[in-house]
């Protein structure tokens, strides 16, 4: 039992293996070029898709690589409102009916505000 404990060893602080035998994964150094004059080099897996812009680790801007990669240039999808999406389901036509029975309901006291339509009912009331 006393041969297999590890006496002195911090917790986490050390790893007793070493790199004999271990083959590491081919690497090769990608520099980026900062608008602000920075220039730096990561260290990348040869396999790996080499992104054109990286973020400048002293000031956060948008550097570009010194490869001359192009970004992607990703289409974009116009903006939708909402009048388009309710056009995707309705023609202007029937927008067109419901809005005249719609406006129909609301001028007989059918639908809207109760405070709008009491006093119409107590003046019909009286009259």
């Amino acid at each position: 039992m006393a041969e297999r404990t590890l006496r002195g060893a911090r917790l986490g602080g050390q790893s007793f293996e070493d790199e004999r035998g271990i083959e590491f994964a081919a690497r090769q150094q990608v520099g980026y070029d900062c608008p602000q004059g920075h220039l730096f080099d990561i260290t990348m897996s040869v396999e790996a898709d080499i992104p054109a812009v990286w973020e400048c680790p002293r000031c956060g801007a948008e550097a570009v690589s010194r490869d001359g990669i192009e970004r992607e240039v990703k289409a974009e999808k116009p903006a939708r409102t909402h009048w388009d999406m309710l056009l995707e389901r309705r023609s202007i036509k029937e927008l067109e009916d419901i809005l005249s029975e719609r406006l129909a309901l609301l001028r007989g006291g059918e639908i809207g505000p109760a405070h709008l339509h009491r006093a119409t009912r107590n003046k019909k009331a009286s009259a």
